[in-house]
């Protein structure tokens, strides 16, 4: 996995071009279902694809926080939400709710998530590929390729069933 994660950004930027232009030309005109199809394609890439062998997300990203996801998680920690803000999060430049610092301190050695049944909402949609509309996220979906392998097969597939 290691090697993997190793030559992903560099896979992901000698595809960020072609994938640029088949991301335009997917928002101009998406198949009608897209949805579907996108969905098939992430359950198909993850059943071979389990999460615990990488959680580079959550090694290298931090998620945003809404203030529903610092309400479940403070609440789970038995701390008030402002004492989980000042002791895990900042904001960033865009005033969202962030992590101070990556990697996320609820990682553990085993790539296990500490607050996972309370994780943050954009933690349980990660990568992002099964979700309504996709194709008005494709700039989200670029990003996730440099990160994700799973997000990079995915894309990797869609071009190949989408391109015929």
């Amino acid at each position: 996995m290691q090697e993997i994660l190793d030559n992903l950004p560099d896979r992901a930027k000698d595809k960020h071009k072609e994938n640029k232009k088949f991301f335009s030309k997917l928002k101009k005109k998406p198949p009608k279902d897209l949805d579907r199809q996108m969905q098939e394609m992430h359950e198909e890439e993850f059943e071979r694809t389990n999460c615990l062998d990488c959680a580079n997300c959550c090694k290298t990203t931090g998620p945003l926080f809404t203030n529903k996801d610092i309400e479940r998680i403070s609440k789970h920690l038995k701390l008030k939400p402002q004492q989980f803000i000042d002791q895990y999060l900042k904001v960033d430049e865009e005033k969202d709710y962030v992590l101070q610092e990556v990697p996320c301190a609820f990682l553990d050695a085993d790539n296990y998530c500490l607050i996972y049944d309370v994780r943050p909402k954009a933690c349980r949609e990660y990568p992002h590929t099964d979700r309504k509309d996709f194709h008005k996220i494709s700039n989200l979906t670029l990003k996730n390729t440099a990160i994700c392998p799973a997000a990079y097969n995915i894309v990797e597939e869609m071009k190949r069933r989408l391109n015929k």
